[in-house]
């Protein structure tokens, strides 16, 4: 538990947010309607999958005890509702680079597991919705979403939301408001925006629960640098998933996600005014197949 500026946060329980966040991933499945359907591919990655455990048995000489310990594990995963955490922090980026390796626009990044949809819109040139004196360095974000050709589009629409002053995401920590850091922009006729937010925390990923036990085990660390997460959307392009971060992050060169990309780094600068940073960043979007 943390206080700051008069604010208090208590950082939720992992089985908590996990709940959460797997609580969300189901009802956006649901709504998609997507699924794997094709027999044989099923049957190629499931065999690669199961094979590739097999092997590490057998090369690695893994005992029963070992075998029972992994095990143990996995079912704590799924009590704790942490499958969505875990993938995405160790499984989704490698996705993600599949997904987008023909793209000629800006490169992309994960969604994460903190994404929720339907966040509040707002005018091309306004404050995401934030507590009365939010703590944090005040930052104003602009730039231009354009085709890869050049051409700025109008009629994009640029989603932020990031974790707060000390790290935690609205609606996945108690005490923080429903919206908080969280909104959608529609550009203006040259394609541009302008966010005024504030400079999120680093922060480390839920370590009281399976997710954490595994770091522990294994002698790693859980920290995520400061990163804000947009998703750019416009018609006739691929929507880009994307999150930015800031220079000098000590954990830029090591996040627990693999998710840091050189391309996906700001370049924030001291404001006019003395109040905070400013940091300029375009999008470039590419067309739908």
């Amino acid at each position: 538990m943390t206080e700051q500026d008069g604010y208090l946060s208590e950082a939720p329980a992992a089985a908590t947010s996990g709940g959460l966040a797997s609580e969300r991933f189901r009802e956006r499945a649901a709504a998609s309607q997507s699924g794997v359907v094709d027999v044989e591919r099923v049957n190629h990655l499931a065999s690669r999958a199961v094979k590739a455990l097999n092997d590490i048995v057998l090369e690695e000489a893994v005992s029963y005890d070992e075998y029972n310990a992994f095990k143990a594990w996995l079912i704590k995963v799924g009590e704790d509702g942490e499958w969505p955490l875990f993938l995405d922090v160790w499984l989704e980026h490698s996705v993600e680079d599949v997904a987008t390796a023909h793209r000629d626009g800006s490169k992309g990044s994960i969604e994460g597991p903190y994404y929720i949809e339907d966040a509040p819109e707002l005018e091309w040139d306004g404050t995401i919705p934030m507590r009365e004196d939010e703590p944090g360095t005040p930052l104003s974000f602009s730039g231009q979403v354009r085709a890869v050709d050049g051409t700025p589009l109008k009629d994009a629409r640029v989603e932020l939301w990031h974790a707060d002053n000390d790290g935690f995401y609205s609606q996945f920590a108690p005490g923080i408001p429903e919206w908080n850091l969280r909104g959608i922009w529609a550009v203006n006729d040259d394609g541009r925006f302008d966010i005024h937010t504030i400079r999120p925390a680093p922060y480390q990923i839920p370590t009281d629960g399976a997710c954490g036990q595994l770091i522990a085990a294994a002698g790693w660390h859980a920290w995520r640098p400061a990163h804000l997460h947009f998703k750019v959307h416009a018609p006739g392009h691929e929507l880009l998933t994307a999150q930015l971060y800031f220079p000098g992050d000590p954990h830029n060169e090591d996040d627990i996600a693999s998710a840091v990309k050189p391309e996906l780094m700001l370049d924030p600068k001291p404001a006019a005014d003395g109040k905070g940073e400013d940091v300029e960043y375009d999008f470039v979007l590419d067309p739908e197949a």
